[in-house]
């Protein structure tokens, strides 16, 4: 069954991987599976108990996500992980990257209950972004408001969206597949 289940997701991840990635460039996923949408209203960051959490599933999908990206990159490593401040976030992170050195980057955070804080929040994400040299490639963990403001990709949880940075501007080099939960 295991061997099926890896058939699969190399299936469902094959596209993704005709990617040219190389030094520098960003993996930006939407956290893994977490029921619902928004957060509920006396949501605090730092107090994971307010906040909607991943799912039983959703940190099976998250190690998933590492586990794909340790068999694909090669000679490629993640050498870093940047996450918004959200507990569902931090949890999709430590889960598919243990090890690799985590980053709390509240620029990363979820606007979708505060779109007035959009064009801010962008600015200072994109300005991190272009920052980013490697060596290796970078993720990020973050929502969907972010990934969609940053790249016009409107991703599922678990979806990654492949990027290059260059010249102030991030160009979308492709997709990748959420794995199958």
């Amino acid at each position: 069954m295991k061997q099926l289940i890896a058939c699969l997701l190399c299936l469902l991840l094959a596209p993704a991987w005709s990617l040219d990635l190389r030094d520098g460039d960003v993996l930006i996923y939407r956290h893994a599976l977490a029921p619902g949408g928004g957060d509920p209203p006396d949501m605090r960051l730092g107090d994971c108990s307010t906040q909607r959490n991943l799912s039983d599933a959703g940190r099976e999908q998250a190690r998933r996500i590492g586990d794909a990206l340790r068999q694909r990159l090669g000679a490629l490593r993640v050498v870093e992980v940047w996450a918004s401040p959200w507990c569902r976030t931090l949890d999709t992170a430590r889960l598919a990257f243990p090890g690799v050195t985590l980053r709390e980057r509240p620029a990363f955070g979820s606007f979708f209950q505060q779109p007035d804080r959009e064009a801010q929040m962008l600015s200072a994400a994109r300005q991190l972004l272009a920052g980013w040299r490697g060596p290796g490639v970078l993720v990020v963990v973050t929502h969907q408001v972010t990934i969609t403001g940053l790249s016009s990709v409107f991703p599922a949880s678990g979806e990654g969206v492949a990027m290059r940075w260059a010249g102030g501007g991030g160009k979308v080099l492709g997709r990748l597949a959420a794995p199958p939960h």
